[in-house]
């Protein structure tokens, strides 16, 4: 079973597959909520294909990675390979409850998915609705936690999404990962376009909802000279360098619509993740990735616009 699982996870566009016993989750996890009879978690991992992020990168077609990195992996590629996983355990007899993140519930009150356009969004739903993907991912073997929370694995780095399946079959268990790959660099920190995440890891997530969806104009080619004009700390957001609380973070979030979003309530990202590709160049640069192409991701400085081209006489200088 356990091989045949395997087998069609990956005739169904999953790279990678990984099985948790519920032993490795504690008590009061949700997936005993959701599922009290659970006694494997199934996960299944796709890469995010690194073209996707190209354009991004050169500063030369940015819709790719949304479409295609984010909106179709969520709700074309992954939920088919899901549902047809889910589907093999339940013709053998299995209970299989799949598991795809809603991009829209947030157990917190206040805070916010950046891949979601924030007023779609429905917060303070408990926690039991959904499980902890991340957490998740882990103890399915699938990668570890980097710096910035997202998941690396060896193949991939953190260009990877990952859906799950609860089930009563038990499952011989995957090793999880003796976490290796992030070396605590601080690339992602770094790389971050408005400053959103501390140097322990900790992200601001409205700031970085801000600045996924382009609020940095040095890293915006769409962004028009005047932008928030009638913001008169204009210049430091668009330099990422403004003071952001929650009301802040909406009011520029507004305002920072200079590119079409998607179809299912994401907005186009701007930034590209740019944590996840400042974190998978520095893989890349060490080393430590075992998938290889024919030429580095980052071949020149990334580029960068003048802050200045934003100025106007009445900006203080």
């Amino acid at each position: 079973m356990r091989d045949r699982i395997i087998a069609l996870a990956k005739e169904t566009e999953a790279d990678l597959v990984g099985f948790a016993p519920a032993s490795r989750f504690t008590p009061d996890d949700p997936i005993f909520t959701l599922m009290p009879e659970v006694k494997t978690v199934i996960g299944l991992g796709f890469r995010v294909l690194r073209g996707c992020y190209r354009g991004i990168e050169e500063g030369t077609c940015f819709y790719q990675y949304t479409t295609m990195g984010v909106e179709n992996m969520e709700e074309t590629v992954m939920p088919m390979s899901l549902l047809r996983v889910s589907a093999l355990l339940e013709e053998e007899g299995y209970l299989a409850f799949p598991q795809r993140r809603h991009q829209q519930i947030m157990a917190e009150e206040n805070s916010v998915n950046p891949e979601v356009y924030y007023i779609l969004t429905y917060r303070g739903v408990t926690e039991e609705c959904q499980m902890n993907f991340e957490d998740a991912a882990v103890k399915c073997g699938l990668g570890e936690r980097g710096l910035h929370g997202s998941i690396l694995c060896d193949e991939f780095g953190p260009f990877l999404r990952y859906v799950f399946i609860l089930t009563d079959a038990e499952l011989e268990a995957t090793p999880m990962y003796e976490p290796h790959l992030c070396d605590g660099c601080g690339a992602c920190v770094k790389s971050c376009p408005g400053h959103a995440i501390a140097e322990n890891g900790t992200v601001d997530r409205w700031r970085c909802a801000v600045y996924y969806c382009g609020a940095n104009g040095t890293r915006n080619p769409f962004m028009a000279p005047g932008a928030y004009d009638d913001l008169d700390d204009r210049i430091a957001i668009i330099a990422g360098e403004a003071d952001i609380s929650i009301d802040r973070a909406k009011q520029i979030i507004n305002r920072t619509i200079f590119y079409p979003g998607c179809a299912h309530g994401y907005p186009s990202s701007i930034c590209g993740r740019a944590c996840d590709i400042g974190c998978y160049c520095h893989l890349e640069e060490k080393g430590m990735l075992t998938k290889h192409f024919q030429s580095k991701f980052r071949e020149r400085e990334p580029w960068k616009l003048d802050i200045r081209d934003f100025m106007s006489p009445s900006d203080d200088q």
